[in-house]
Order: C-alpha cells, then sequence, then structure tokens
C-alpha cells in the first residue's frame, strides 16, 4: 500500500480493533498492512537460504539474575486473585537465575549450532534498573551479568526488550508505575489497547534506551503477554519508529504472535515503503510456531519432548512446519529452562535439538533478526529475468539469498555488481552442498525439468546474474 496517511492509517487500526474483540480465532491476517511490494517475475523464485529450512529459539522473560517468576507472581496475583495459575508458592521459587546457567546454556548452544532471541527485561518486574542498580544484588554483580551477556548472549542472539518491566505499566515521564493497580495498568494486558502509535513509539524507545545505555544492541522488541494484541497495526509502526530512533536499525522486526494450528507462521514484512529510494522501511512481524512445551512461563510447568517431535521422528509440531518449508521457530521461556535450579525445560531442549538434528539435514538455525532480514529482501527485492540475464535491486542486503530459474543459460552463472566486480559461482553437485557463491544445476529426473538453484550474497542496490561463457 503506497503513501500511507495517518487518517487512512487510523481508518485500518479502527477495523483491526473491532475484528479484536471476535477472539483469537480470528486469523491474524487482518491486523497486516504490508505496503508496498515489486512486480514478481515468474521466471524467477525465491526460495528459503540455501534451500534450507530457518529454525530458531525465542526465550522470553529473561533478563540479568532476576527469576522473573518469583517478583511477578505476587504482582500478576493483586490483579487477578481468581486465578489459581497466580496463587503459586512464589516464595519458594528462587529468587535468582544465576549466570553460571547462563554460560551452561550458551555454550551448549553455541556447540549445537542454536540460536535465536533472549529478551532482557530492562527494569524486571520494579525490582531494579539494569542501567542503574538491582537491588539485593552488589553493582559489581550485576556489571558482570550484563557483559556476559554482551560476550557471550549477544554474538549469537537478538536481544530484545520484552517491555520495561513485564508487570506494572511506567510512566516515561517519571520512571514511576502508574498508581492504579489494575489490569489496565499492566503491560501483559490493558494498557497498550486504544494507544496512539506516538504513544507506544515512546513507550517501546523508553525500554531500548534502557538497553541501549548498557551497551545491549537490539533490533527488535518482543512484547509480554497480551501487549498489542488489541493494537497490533500500532505496535507494528511503533516498532518500526522506535527501532529505527534508538538504533537506528535497517530492518526491524517484532514478535507478538505464535500459533500452533493450520496458519502460516511465515514472517509478515509490513509497513513497507521507499523501496526505489535511499531511505527504504519496513518492519517484520515474527510469528513462532509451538507453545512453551519446556517449563513454563513459570518454571512450574514442566513440559513435553514429544509435542515438538516424536521419538520415532516423524510427528509433531516441529515436524509440521519444516515439512512446509516455514521458519520453524520455538517458543519457551527463561524461568522454564531454569525450572526452580532443576533445569527440566532445558533438558527438554536439549533432547528436541538432538532429535531435530537426527531427523533432518536440512535445517539453517537463525536468529530473529537474520530472519527478518531474509524475508524483507525475498520479498521486497525487485527480481526481472532480462534475456539471459536477472537483475536485481534491492532495497535491502540479505546474506544467502537463494532463487531457483525455470531455464537457464550455457556457460558459468556470476553476480555483477557496481561495488563487487564479477564474481562467478561454483558449480556443487547436490543442493544440500549449497553455500554463498555457489550453484546447483537443474536437471533432469522421470522426465521432470528441475530448476537451476543459485546461492549469493545479495547487495543492496543494483546487481545481475549474468552467464560467462
Amino acid at each position: 500500500m503506497k503513501n500511507l496517511t495517518r487518517r487512512r492509517f487510523l481508518q485500518f487500526a479502527g477495523t483491526s480493533l473491532v475484528s479484536a474483540t471476535l477472539g483469537t480465532e480470528f486469523h491474524h491476517a487482518w491486523s497486516q498492512i504490508p505496503g508496498e511490494r515489486p512486480p514478481s517475475d515468474a521466471a524467477v523464485r525465491v526460495i528459503n537460504p540455501r534451500n534450507r529450512v530457518p529454525v530458531s529459539l525465542i526465550i522470553d522473560d529473561s533478563t540479568c539474575l532476576v527469576n522473573l517468576a518469583h517478583f511477578a507472581l505476587p504482582q500478576f496475583a493483586e490483579v487477578w486473585p481468581q486465578r489459581a495459575e497466580y496463587q503459586k508458592p512464589w516464595r519458594q521459587f528462587p529468587r535468582e537465575i544465576p549466570d553460571s546457567f547462563v554460560r551452561r546454556f550458551m555454550d551448549w548452544c553455541q556447540e549445537q549450532g542454536v540460536k535465536g532471541k533472549y529478551s532482557v527485561v530492562p527494569y524486571p518486574a520494579c525490582v531494579g534498573w539494569l542501567d542503574r542498580d538491582l537491588p539485593g544484588w552488589s553493582h559489581q554483580e550485576l556489571v558482570e551479568s550484563l557483559r556476559l551477556v554482551r560476550e557471550q548472549v549477544m554474538p549469537r542472539w537478538d536481544i530484545h526488550p520484552e517491555m520495561v518491566t513485564h508487570t506494572w505499566v511506567i510512566n516515561t515521564k517519571t520512571g514511576r508505575p502508574y498508581e492504579e493497580r489494575t489490569h489496565r495498568f499492566m503491560e501483559n494486558w490493558g494498557w497498550s489497547e486504544g494507544r496512539s502509535v506516538d504513544e507506544l513509539t515512546d513507550y517501546l524507545a523508553y525500554a531500548l534506551r534502557i538497553l541501549k545505555n548498557v551497551d545491549l544492541h537490539c533490533e527488535g522488541i518482543t512484547t509480554p503477554g497480551g501487549f498489542g494484541s488489541r493494537a497490533r497495526p500500532q505496535l507494528a509502526q511503533a516498532t518500526l519508529e522506535a527501532c529505527r530512533d534508538v538504533f537506528r536499525t535497517e530492518i526491524p522486526h517484532y514478535f507478538r504472535d505464535l500459533f500452533t494450528d493450520e496458519q502460516s507462521v511465515a514472517p509478515r514484512v509490513e509497513y513497507a515503503s521507499g523501496l526505489d529510494g535511499d531511505d527504504p522501511k519496513c518492519v517484520v512481524s515474527i510469528i513462532g510456531c509451538t507453545g512453551d512445551w519446556f517449563g513454563g512461563w513459570d518454571g512450574d510447568t514442566l513440559g513435553s519432548f514429544d509435542k515438538f517431535i516424536t521419538p520415532d521422528l516423524n510427528k509433531g509440531r516441529m515436524v509440521e512446519v519444516i515439512d512446509r518449508k516455514e521458519p520453524a521457530i520455538m517458543v519457551g521461556h527463561w524461568p522454564g529452562m531454569y525450572f526452580n535450579g532443576q533445569e527440566k525445560g532445558f533438558e527438554i531442549l536439549k533432547e528436541v535439538v538432538k532429535r531435530l538434528h537426527s531427523r533432518f539435514d536440512n535445517l539453517i538455525w537463525m536468529n530473529l533478526a537474520e530472519i527478518a532480514r531474509y524475508w524483507a529482501a525475498r520479498e521486497l527485492t525487485r527480481v526481472q529475468k532480462q534475456g539471459e540475464s536477472v537483475v536485481f535491486r534491492a532495497p535491502f542486503a540479505a546474506p544467502l539469498f537463494t532463487i531457483q530459474l525455470t531455464s537457464s543459460a550455457n556457460g558459468t552463472p556470476a553476480i555483477r555488481g557496481s561495488d563487487v566486480g564479477i564474481r562467478p559461482l561454483r558449480r556443487v553437485g547436490r543442493l544440500l552442498d549449497l553455500e554463498s557463491g555457489t550453484y546447483c544445476e537443474g536437471g533432469n529426473r522421470n522426465g521432470i525439468s528441475e530448476p537451476t538453484t543459485l546461492c549469493f550474497d545479495l547487495a543492496k542496490g543494483e546487481s545481475e546474474l549474468i552467464w560467462m561463457k
């Protein structure tokens, strides 16, 4: 949708808010405002990076040292005293999830190639500010915990604020929670409903700046609980504006939704504009595909290996999504991984990853920013076949960009661009051997012509696929 005015935006937003009252069963597509799209060329098909299926792990409710479940449960119970899930013996839960667990968890993830998103709640349950002090821990302990996140988590994982507190809403002018103690002033529930883009942008930017103060780089945000569920268009645009304002993020993304039914879980590229200019914009909605079947948000709800993938490796939610070739993004919570020191959620994760790697040889672990970038390039790059060559006009660069051609010319394919000259691609014999700078020729199998598949790093701007004789 080109030239989206604020009035037109509010018309969409009003429709979305009405639709939200119909319930969670209503299809997610009502909230999407995709923006501009280039024309497509049927002769060229953009496929998954390296012709593999992206997999990832979203970790919510994580932060430095604080066990969010211990501190959040009594605050949730204050608002919803009748709900049994908030009446658990929170005083018996450990107040801390130690950095030693972070190290072991991340060491294992690096060994297995696991990547994803790790929340860092800036003012966890109003215990203390990560850019100031964390009462109950020494300042040096906070400094060391932040260093651990920067050095061992951030290189492979996205860092997201999960709003400011994950409990009470903060007045951004005072830095204090509002006086009203109802669901209307809980981040997880009613506060975001009816908020304008400017109000949500202010709130998201406030959270992002706290993490920027401690040198944690963010390209996206995570919403706690129901935050933004009835303000989805506003949330998307606020994410775009806040991430660009605070971190100059080229392709902001956000995690708001997960689906465990038949709906597509492919990322949604929204608010695309200026694709042919010097300042292209978009925001990407990342969709999870599982519930928390590890250890629950409270660290007291044991999950199941088999919901992800069964012992025979043939069924389970991850198998369903991977077979559809959509990004298979698991969702878990940090207290559930730690499971009050028993680490049962972590043990489930280990077994699930073992089964996935045993069943599939076509997976590629990616963090959310990498997935968002690839999908933005996939949907927003103008790809046109011109004679024997293919011309690309890309608003965003994307590593491992992979295409298939229904027909190709003789000779060696090469990428030509103003910044890189001519880069010939190397031929590989199997699709599984594809990496950046390679191609696999199509053949004729059982009378069916197969496409040629090419993988290369797509440059921003104009480039061209040519055939060298």
